[in-house]
């Protein structure tokens, strides 16, 4: 078996609600397999979910409770600082909250984050050394 990351899934409170700001901030649409429990995202060859995070905590043996900072981040890779400035500017205008403003970074590229309806953080990020195939996927040289 080759190790890799299929599914990576996002207990939110309020299904109905993420749902409609990831259309509305992000202009992504369920893919087939979406239902009234649980909504996916093809993010070319990986599937992004959205679950009741009572629902996955419960299937995990986890509390649900979540306090701070949880320790990841997702990204969406940008192909300019326009890119990064224009997504950033409409996933404010839908309800996100503000973490980070675009800004230059440390290590030579441009990001900005926000935190979804649930509160999970998001890096928006352009990176001059950055390249991608054909797919939109990020290649490491």
């Amino acid at each position: 078996m080759k190790p890799r990351i299929t599914i990576i899934t996002l207990g939110v409170k309020n299904l109905n609600h993420s749902r409609e700001f990831y259309k509305k901030a992000l202009g992504w649409t369920p893919a087939k397999g979406s239902d009234e429990n649980i909504v996916f995202y093809d993010q070319g060859g990986i599937s992004f979910a959205l679950y009741p995070i009572d629902k996955l905590a419960e299937d995990a043996k986890l509390p649900s409770e979540r306090i701070g900072f949880s320790g990841v981040t997702l990204a969406i890779n940008t192909e300019s600082k326009e890119e990064v400035d224009q997504l950033y500017n409409q996933v404010i205008a839908n309800e996100a909250k503000s973490l980070v403003e675009p800004r230059e970074t440390f290590w030579g590229g441009y990001d900005a984050y926000f935190a979804d309806p649930d509160g999970q953080a998001w890096e928006i990020a352009w990176a001059p050394f950055w390249k991608y195939d054909e797919k939109g996927s990020l290649m490491f040289e």
